[in-house]
């Protein structure tokens, strides 16, 4: 059996990227923090592709929970590893600079910036001692380009953005690929406060994603078809941004 572990996996990009996986013939470790509900429907939905997987609830912004689940596992799971992460969770709390209370700031940062490194670190050396491993952050068009009203959101995407590049770096010679994906207007819930339909005119192909191509991306960094990509970030954003 294969394992992947996919944080805030339980809704938006994070569920279809699961159900790639799922697809791939991967048990997919489903990271949720508090939505058991979304996180149930996630795993209901990679058994109905013919897989199998568990729920792993735990907060990525706090290292001692997470260490404790994932030795938890290790244990049940004697001689197998994860070996594909994907570093999916995340939170906007956008607001101009000028207004941006220590909250929403040190929020973001740490469930996207700190929770990267809270999961990848202890995972990365049984990836490394069996000589292959598969990372792939999700980041942003705001980390690429920056974003007004997003100064917390794009400065925790583009330090994920630099940790990819260097990270990828770092492992290489074992077989352990890092790349980030950066993603522009996608249909999920972290958008629909926004106004689509004044939006998409901004998008030259006239429309938003949807979570589904997002996770064909991410299926793609995974296979063995791609074990030569790493260190990228690849953008999917409909041409607003290159």
């Amino acid at each position: 059996m294969k394992y992947a572990l996919v944080t805030g996996g339980s809704r938006g990009i994070g569920r279809a990227v699961s159900m790639q996986l799922a697809e791939m013939g991967y048990c997919v470790l489903i990271n949720y923090q508090s939505n058991q509900a979304e996180a149930l429907e996630t795993l209901r939905l990679v058994r109905e592709k013919g897989s199998d997987g568990e729920l792993m609830p735990f907060d990525v912004t706090n290292r001692e929970e997470v260490d404790s689940v994932l030795n938890k596992w290790m244990e049940a799971h004697p001689g197998e590893y994860i070996e594909v992460l994907i570093n999916n969770a995340g939170i906007r709390k956008d607001n101009l600079m000028l207004w941006m209370g220590g909250d929403e700031w040190n929020r973001v940062i740490d469930i996207s910036l700190n929770g990267f490194y809270n999961v990848t670190q202890p995972l990365l050396k049984n990836m490394l001692v069996k000589k292959f491993g598969r990372i792939v952050n999700m980041v942003s068009l705001s980390g690429l380009k920056g974003m007004p009203g997003q100064v917390n959101y794009s400065a925790a995407k583009g330090g994920m953005i630099a940790a990819t590049k260097a990270l990828a770096q770092e492992t290489a010679k074992k077989n352990v690929t890092v790349n980030a994906v950066a993603p522009g207007f996608i249909r999920t819930d972290m958008t629909q406060d926004l106004d689509e339909n004044e939006l998409k005119k901004q998008v030259p192909a006239g429309r938003f994603g949807t979570p589904e191509e997002v996770a064909a991306l991410v299926g793609f960094l995974v296979s063995p078809a791609a074990a030569y990509i790493t260190g990228e970030v690849i953008s999917i954003n409909g041409g607003l941004y290159t």
